[in-house]
């Protein structure tokens, strides 16, 4: 690598030479096994030349995508074009104010505002996000809270991208930024009901989130009280008030262990209550009605969980009293109470489906959802006694809806629809199946697809495959503004459910981690196959994306099946595997031994390295390969991408492109403000269209 200099972006692209990384030697030896990281040094944020090699990759990523300049900014223009420039959210109603979260036009960051008991009121602007991201490269406010008297507010911002919040606090009545400020929080702020106590929480030196405490109004943040240290570092915290408003909660969890402790809302002082202590492997999350708690829960064995209560003065599991029972077939995903109904999400062979429950005399009905694939969801309910449930509804080919549902008249009412401007998308004009490709073990792996209609499934379709699998994050199908300029382009979207995610139940989760982890890479592999065997696509003009875990996903099976794919698009991935699991230090890696396996033991580290992307590059060719970071990115470094493009540039065998893109004034989520992020998906596409020689918007 050249010393830190000037870097010259016309000799680059008159050259197309690709930035090389130079290699100082560096063992790391665990278990009697001993890895050469050459490119290791790349994790030294400070070192200019660390900083002048990743701008030298921009540069360079910059010269080899030159000639779809005009094309970004076409596909930009187009994604805008569909968005409403001053659009705003449906309103809530809580505590005798309506809530509005609005944009206006020409302008990045959103207004807070709200409206006293009528929407015909006038309004009254809580905060102008637009104003505090002035002069930043980088801004995004965490969370907004307003006091039980109405009088006072809290919010949290982020300049990094790094996600660590500083919390301030505003006077509704006379405007006032008061003096009060509280740095390093994950952001949330929950007030007490004496309108002068916020619970909040701060993070360690690894960005875990471990401590909860009490701040007084009035007062300097050095004299906090710690309320609640979590000295368990594959524990996180969090706190928060029930939507009774009766009682405030700290929750302690791991990956497969919760502990729950409240206190009455209106007593900060009062002792805290264990509702159940940890226990390996149990999970539960609580919410309160009346006289007694409701438990989501898989205690005894219920690994699809189950609805238990108990009294609040008794609240242990000895007391726990089944109300929902555990079924082998259906995935209990979430409940919401209301004074008369039960509401229930749950997961029947992939697709969310929305029970309701009368708790006067137990009869139930679900709600009639009619696309093959979809996302369905309970909505935000702040009532009590009310018959109206929102409830949230997207498609593949449906924008974003939610709706007014009357639970005792079975009456649905549209509430809001996310608007689709720019005049290129009707509903009627796309297709979206539900397909299941075998894997090669026997099971079945959902595919959940969409094209335009005009579009014709052959071997010269281009087809995005996008996968995620980790954590038991279920990725549904839902619609995209952005999508459609792929679809309008001939492109065929599908979406792998692969084990690793909930989709198909808890198990399916569990069969796709630890020592099961790649059975991830597997299903997304045999999905790909199958949707080439049905000629929906060919590897010629097959493609997959994915982030973060999905960019390890990425990583995997380019390795295991190099030629499958013309090229991929890796986001922010999870790349270096065993090393960031072995470097404690690191946020999130002692909360994640429950996901990926500790490799400080001999089992998990060799089976860790034998997937984990940077270890396996060999000699060979590659696909076409993108790949994106943030300097500040919290979640996964920006060293893992950097070094994993180091490594493939030195082994790859292939004259296909490799781009590395690093955003050097975000983090995970990158960029921040409305539309700014849309710059980052013009470019993929444009990524995308290149391979496909269709970067004359044809």
């Amino acid at each position: 690598m050249s010393n830190p200099d000037s870097i010259n972006k016309e000799q680059i692209s008159e050259s197309r030479l690709p930035p090389k990384a130079k290699k100082i030697p560096k063992t790391l030896e665990i278990h009697n096994d001993r890895r050469d990281d050459s490119y290791f040094w790349l994790n030294e944020r400070e070192n200019p030349e660390v900083m002048h090699y990743l701008e030298e990759e921009n540069a360079y990523a910059d010269a080899v995508m030159k000639d779809t300049e005009d094309f970004q900014q076409q596909l930009f223009d187009e994604m805008k074009a569909r968005y409403k420039k001053d659009d705003e959210s449906l309103p809530y109603f809580f505590n005798e104010y309506w809530y509005i979260v609005r944009y206006e036009k020409g302008k990045e960051h959103p207004l807070f505002t709200r409206k006293f008991q009528t929407l015909e009121n006038k309004e009254e602007l809580l905060l102008d996000v637009n104003i505090l991201a002035e002069g930043q490269k980088f801004f995004e406010v965490g969370s907004v809270a307003v006091s039980p008297d109405n009088q006072l507010m809290s919010y949290s911002s982020d300049n990094m991208g790094r996600r660590i919040y500083t919390i301030n606090f505003k006077n509704l009545e006379t405007g006032e930024i008061l003096q009060d400020q509280i740095p390093n929080t994950t952001g949330k702020a929950v007030w007490a009901n004496d309108n002068k106590h916020i619970f909040y929480i701060r993070k360690d030196e690894s960005l875990r989130a471990f401590q909860v405490f009490l701040h007084q109004l009035g007062t300097d943040s050095s004299q906090d009280v710690l309320i609640f240290h979590e000295e368990d570092d594959t524990f996180d915290v969090n706190v928060f008030k029930t939507k009774s408003l009766k009682y405030i909660f700290i929750s302690s969890s791991s990956t497969i262990s919760d502990e729950q402790r409240f206190i009455p809302a209106d007593d900060v002082m009062a002792d805290w209550q264990i509702i159940q202590p940890r226990i390996d492997d149990l999970e539960y999350s609580v919410e309160h009605f009346e006289d007694e708690f409701y438990i989501i829960t898989n205690a005894d064995e219920a690994t699809n969980f189950k609805i238990v209560k108990t009294k609040v003065a008794h609240p242990g599991i000895e007391n726990w009293v089944e109300v929902i029972a555990h079924r082998e077939e259906v995935l209990l995903e979430g409940f919401e109470i209301f004074k008369k109904y039960l509401v229930l999400e749950e997961r029947i062979e992939g697709l969310l489906q929305l029970k309701i429950i009368d708790t006067q005399n137990n009869d139930f009905h679900y709600l009639p959802f009619s696309d093959p694939t979809y996302t369905a969801y309970i909505g935000l309910n702040l009532e009590f006694d009310t018959e109206k449930l929102r409830f949230g509804y997207t498609s593949l080919t449906q924008p974003s809806s939610t709706f007014e549902y009357d639970m005792k008249e079975k009456t649905t009412k549209l509430l809001k629809q996310q608007e689709v401007l720019g005049g290129d998308f009707l509903p009627e004009n796309y297709i979206s199946e539900r397909i299941w490709a075998p894997a090669r073990d026997g099971k079945k792996v959902p595919i959940s697809v969409v094209y335009h209609k005009d579009t014709v499934k052959s071997a010269e379709t281009p087809l995005l495959l996008y996968g995620y699998g980790s954590y038991g994050l279920t990725i549904d199908a839902s619609f995209s503004n952005v999508r459609l300029s792929l679809l309008n382009r001939g492109f065929i979207y599908a979406i792998a459910h692969i084990r690793g995610g909930e989709y198909m139940g808890r198990e399916w989760y569990e069969d796709g981690k630890m020592l099961q982890k790649k059975n991830t890479f597997y299903d997304f592999i045999d999905a790909a196959k199958f949707l080439v065997e049905e000629h929906y696509t060919s590897p010629k003009h097959l493609y997959a994306m994915g982030g973060s875990a999905g960019g390890l996903l990425m990583g995997a099976v380019i390795n295991m099946e190099p030629e499958l794919f013309n090229g991929i698009v890796a986001q922010v991935p999870f790349v270096d595997v065993v090393t960031t699991m072995l470097d404690e230090t690191i946020p999130l890696t002692t909360g994640e031994f429950d996901e990926w396996g500790n490799p400080t033991e001999k089992e998990y580290y060799h089976y860790m390295k034998s997937y984990s992307p940077y270890d396996n590059i060999e000699a060979k060719k590659y696909p076409h390969i993108l790949i994106t970071t943030g300097l500040h990115d919290s979640q996964v470094q920006y060293w893992e991408p950097a070094k994993w493009t180091a490594r493939l540039r030195e082994l790859k065998t292939d004259d296909n492109m490799l781009v590395f893109k690093t955003d050097m004034s975000s983090g995970h989520g990158g960029a921040s403000g409305r539309f700014e992020s849309l710059k980052e998906d013009a470019f993929e596409y444009a990524f995308l269209m290149k391979l496909e020689n269709k970067i004359d918007g044809k």
